[in-house]
């Protein structure tokens, strides 16, 4: 008997591609593919520290923009522009804002690039709404150091006091770093005096805490420690019965005293004291 066989498949050779490399050759990849990659990011900070120094993409606008009210175009880039440094790429946007800001008179700077040359400067000027002594105790007529001012944002900063036109700006004293709660007690107070026709020309904040004010009249007022809503409390009070405490001699207010806790302590013009009066109960004294 004849027994048939299936032949055997032949067996496939494996493919050249498929045998493992050996570890010299896999070595000798790694560390070529390792030197492209460094000599590519050296020619990339090449290229680049090239396109810092070049004098190919120069500033050559500087677009100021916002509310110039104390500056003149001119009179900003005469002062900020020596202190602008770089080309297109390399000009660093916050020292740029550093130098704006430097400037005299102005509070913010905002910078941006805007392709291929040109800067956009958008400024903010500081607008002055007080007279700043410090801690020295300002009277009316108070003699200040010409330099400090007070921003509509209870902050201090230094301009020429000559260069403000307006002339009836309060005088704010106190702790430099409390100059922004001075304001903020100017701002509530004003409102409340002025039913009685006082304006207030000073307000000091003593070191202890203590509110002095002075009128443009000549008044002083005595208006003693505690929270803002105590010392506008008893200034409404003071306020409220001042006119009917006043209404025998119809004197000029000299000083007020609202330290008191039931009342208050009055001088007037004109007016002599005498020994009956009670200071704590909103007579003359």
């Amino acid at each position: 008997m004849v027994t048939l066989r299936r032949p055997a498949k032949a067996t496939a050779a494996p493919a050249r591609g498929g045998l493992p490399l050996p570890a010299d050759v896999r070595l000798m990849n790694a560390v070529a593919a390792a030197v492209f990659v460094l000599a590519a990011a050296g020619a990339g900070v090449a290229a680049w520290a090239w396109l810092m120094r070049s004098p190919w993409f120069p500033i050559r606008a500087i677009q100021l923009d916002g509310d110039l009210a104390r500056n003149s175009v001119p009179t900003i880039r005469a002062n900020a522009t020596p202190r602008l440094a770089g080309n297109f790429f390399s000009i660093d946007l916050q020292q740029s804002r550093a130098a704006f800001e430097g400037v005299p008179w102005v509070r913010r700077a905002v910078v941006r690039r805007v392709w291929p040359d040109r800067l956009v400067v958008r400024l903010e000027e500081h607008r002055p709404v007080a007279l700043w002594a410090g801690e020295e105790l300002p009277d009316s007529g108070v003699a200040l150091d010409g330099s400090r001012l007070v921003n509509s944002f209870g902050e201090l900063f230094d301009a020429n006091v000559g260069d403000v036109e307006d002339e009836a700006l309060p005088v704010l004293s106190g702790p430099d770093e409390q100059a922004a709660e001075v304001l903020a007690m100017l701002q509530r107070l004003q409102p409340v005096l002025e039913r009685q026709g006082l304006v207030i020309s000073a307000l000091h904040l003593s070191g202890r805490g203590s509110w002095r004010a002075a009128f443009d009249s000549g008044a002083t007022m005595e208006l003693g420690r505690g929270s803002a809503d105590e010392v506008l409390a008893r200034t409404e009070r003071f306020v409220r019965s001042f006119a009917a405490a006043n209404a025998k001699w119809r004197a000029p207010l000299l000083h007020a005293d609202l330290r008191h806790t039931n009342g208050y302590a009055l001088r007037l013009r004109g007016v002599v004291p005498t020994p009956s009066a009670s200071p704590t109960a909103g007579a003359t004294n």
